[in-house]
């Protein structure tokens, strides 16, 4: 038999090649078998032709690299695509283990939510039906819509699923990645610097801004006050919008007097934006956006936004660098009147002391503010108003704790005055508790999660539904009747804690809930000390718009009278018989 190689052993262990060494042809290219023998190999990893035997060179392993490496990226490529398709179809098998409606191949769910935002809000609810952790195809995006106390602690808590979901994004052109779409790092270090700026002490300054725009707003509301039904929603919206420009950045923009002012249309045309890109897949592709024109006027509005929130900061930090800073803000203005230190001049003090805080990063959490802190609070007192509106006897009770405080005075709230307004609080949290300013709460599932019998894997979006969440007939007992001896702290102790999420809870909880607790008791109180409402639209006729915000389709329709005239107004003062 031909012998092609012939290999001994050498001391040193080292495979040494004999003199007499012969070519034999390789079965994929005419080069020695050194390179390479594939033909005499088992696939069991035997040599089938013992004499046959492989040398392998650094040289000869390059040499045939070239015609290989088109099988060895088809292999490779091959392979990652069974890996992925076998991932991804094990993650499919994952989320549908969950119920939820049936979608359309590709599509999903995408028509069925694919309507207007009164509608869109009832197909939402009526998702709820599958229970407290369901899913739904919207594409190939699975959102797991999530109602159920013990599911949303699993999330909520969690210090790994802070990262909001991707509707968030339409947020970036305005806000930037302040402290409400931030992540990670940046999200950490910034709540930790901000925190300070909600301190109680910091708060009381605030407290004559409140008062001051509260009043405005009652005495604007006097000329309504005739028993006829008005929409109040504006007006309570424009007081909020003069709170947060002025504790924000200083500087009012006179909402209330002004409401044809560019920067308070440039606002309430940007949310409308902004939401509607939310609710509207066809909007969300930038191409489309800017094809059917949405984008030359948002773009419009962040000039006039950015702009009026940078001329302040510049004009600020002037201030701050000319030694009329902490202490001249917080002194007289040239009236007398006291003044007080900003959000915007904390934030500037911040950069002065050494915080690596750029224009830019201040912009991001001044708008954000601004954003976040009049929306919301429109929201809360309008639907506070409108249920005590509805049920004359809570507000009965809500005005003899104003009157045990107050009297007859008209005097401004204190400190000492927003503590005693126990009843006026729980008025409000309960309100919360049926009409949550924020009815969704969205974040991205970094890891795997594990609620009741149900897997869901990582990458998924996790829808809250609070405003579901709060229904729950097992924590709250008729849940649709307004009740605000709910929460009364012996009614509060065998109560879930993440069963009532008003301003988000865990790690990523509202940074402000005691500054917008604060001015939502100033505001009610102000407009309860004056006047008795009642409302006007049935709750079942109530048409609700849940995107970013909750917010009634057709306003807030009341009727107020002044209480010196309410005893000649008994209307006013029947009990409805939709509550």
């Amino acid at each position: 038999m031909i012998r092609p190689h012939s290999l001994t052993l050498g001391q040193t262990g080292n495979c040494q090649r004999e003199p007499q060494e012969t070519a034999v042809t390789s079965p994929l290219r005419n080069t020695p078998t050194g390179v390479l023998s594939l033909s005499f190999l088992h696939p069991s990893g035997q040599n089938l032709e013992p004499q046959v035997a492989m040398s392998w060179s650094k040289e000869h392993v390059l040499s045939a690299t070239p015609e290989l490496l088109p099988f060895v990226v088809l292999a490779g490529a091959v392979g990652l695509l069974l890996i992925w398709v076998f991932r991804r179809q094990q993650k499919v098998w994952l989320i549908d283990q969950m119920p939820g409606p049936k979608g359309l191949p590709i599509l999903g769910s995408a028509l069925f939510v694919s309507v207007e935002p009164v509608e869109l809000f009832k197909r939402v609810l009526s998702f709820c039906e599958y229970g407290p952790v369901m899913r739904v195809w919207i594409a190939n995006v699975a959102y797991a819509i999530i109602s159920g106390a013990e599911a949303v602690e699993v999330i909520l808590s969690s210090q790994k699923h802070i990262d909001k979901s991707r509707d968030y994004t339409f947020l970036y052109p305005w806000l930037g990645t302040g402290l409400l779409t931030s992540t990670g790092t940046k999200w950490h270090s910034r709540r930790k610097l901000l925190t300070p700026a909600f301190h109680f002490k910091i708060l009381e300054d605030f407290l004559d801004v409140f008062n001051r725009q509260s009043a405005r707003m009652a005495q604007r509301l006097s000329g309504k006050a005739d028993g006829k039904p008005f929409d109040i929603f504006p007006y309570v919206t424009l007081c909020a919008l003069d709170i947060i420009c002025e504790t924000a950045m200083g500087n009012t923009v006179n909402a209330q007097d002004n409401s044809e002012s560019e920067y308070v249309k440039a606002i309430y045309r940007i949310v409308h934006i902004i939401q509607m890109r939310m609710s509207r897949p066809w909007l969300q592709p930038n191409v489309l956006f800017k094809a059917l024109g949405y984008a030359k006027e948002h773009d419009a509005c962040l000039r006039t936004l950015h702009g009026f929130s940078q001329e302040n900061i510049s004009r600020r930090r002037q201030a701050l660098r000319d030694g009329r800073g902490r202490h001249a803000e917080a002194g007289a203005d040239d009236l007398g009147r006291k003044t007080r230190l900003a959000f915007l001049d904390l934030l500037l003090e911040y950069s002065e002391d050494g915080a690596k805080l750029s224009d830019e990063d201040i912009r991001e959490e001044v708008d954000t503010f601004m954003f976040e802190g009049h929306d919301t609070t429109t929201a809360a007192v309008n639907w506070a108003l409108y249920l005590l509106g509805h049920n004359p006897e809570i507000q009965d009770r809500l005005q003899e704790e104003l009157d045990g405080i107050f009297g007859d005075s008209d005097r401004p709230i204190t400190m000492s005055d927003l503590r005693e307004m126990k009843y006026t609080e729980n008025c409000i949290k309960e309100a919360l508790r049926i009409y949550p300013s924020v009815p969704i709460i969205g974040r991205e599932l970094k890891e795997d999660i594990t609620v009741g019998k149900y897997h869901i894997p990582a990458g998924v979006t996790a829808m809250i539904y609070v405003y579901r969440l709060h229904r729950d007939p097992e924590q709250f007992p008729n849940p649709e009747v307004f009740d605000p001896d709910r929460f009364l702290p012996e009614n509060c102790k065998t109560r879930h804690p993440y069963a009532y999420v008003p301003f988000s809870a865990g790690p990523r909880n509202c940074i402000g809930q005691k500054f917008a607790l604060m001015e939502e008791k100033v505001m009610i109180s102000h407009v309860l000390r004056k006047f008795r409402v009642e409302s006007v639209t049935p709750r079942n006729d109530l048409e609700l718009v849940g995107e970013i915000i909750l917010r009634p389709f057709e306003g807030i329709r009341v009727k107020l009278v002044p209480r010196r005239d309410a005893e000649t107004a008994p209307a006013m003062l029947k009990s409805r018989s939709d509550c």
